[in-house]
């Protein structure tokens, strides 16, 4: 049994452009389906957030229409409560990379809030990429990455193929013209090679020890890729 590090968003909101607060913190279905996985694979998730503050899901990510029906709805809620790990978050500052053997981001608009610019997250995401050890991002988890800076001001995943969600999935959901930014524009800003897939279908891209998904339908594959590198 492995420890896999699950560093969620803290953020239960997220700043637009017009300086308004639209709520969010971390999207369900990429935070259910790959702790589901690695729990039935016999690991052990601990949860780490900026600050140690239980994160906040984003009540759209509860909805029906993302999530297969009411029913889906209704599972991932339960699922979602019976998660224990996420009532007792350790502070991310105090996270020691050594204790674990995998990390994994889920996404959500909240990341687009802190974790892109938390120093701390960066860190540990910089430390990770150099150990070698499987290292998930999914979805606007990408957002971390953007403080994940070398000592000459590069970024650490510069060169890498990789993958998030995209401007057209975020012009498609009503976000694009009122964000300060958009995570496809920053990643490539920052030296990402940036692989676009279709609109909200499953994509995953793997560069050396890094798995990225495009989207929340790629949760679920990123969590198997990971996985395979842990066997």
């Amino acid at each position: 049994m492995a420890k896999i590090l699950f560093v969620v968003t803290g953020a239960d909101h997220w700043t637009l452009a017009d300086g308004t607060q639209h709520p969010t913190g971390f999207w369900a279905e990429e935070a259910v389906a790959p702790y589901e996985a690695f729990k039935a694979a016999g690991h052990e998730v601990v949860v780490a957030t900026p600050g140690g503050v239980v994160p906040t899901v984003d009540q759209a990510s509860l909805a029906p229409e993302f999530n297969g029906g009411q029913e889906g709805a209704e599972k991932v809620a339960t699922t979602l409560a019976e998660i224990s790990e996420f009532l007792r978050p350790l502070k991310l500052a105090e996270v020691d990379l050594a204790d674990y053997a995998a990390v994994f981001y889920p996404g959500g608009h909240g990341p687009m809030e802190d974790l892109a610019v938390d120093a701390e997250s960066g860190r540990l995401l910089s430390a990770a990429l150099e150990s070698g050890k499987p290292l998930g991002v999914v979805c606007h988890g990408p957002a971390a990455l953007l403080a994940a800076t070398k000592e000459d001001g590069s970024n650490a995943f510069a060169g890498y193929e990789l993958t998030g969600f995209t401007n057209v999935e975020e012009t498609q959901s009503g976000f694009a013209e009122k964000a300060k930014w958009l995570l496809q524009d920053r990643l490539v800003a920052a030296g990402a090679d940036f692989k676009e897939g279709e609109p909200w279908a499953p994509k995953v891209v793997v560069d050396r020890n890094l798995i990225t998904g495009q989207n929340p339908a790629s949760a679920a594959p990123l969590a198997d890729e990971l996985l395979g590198k842990l066997a």
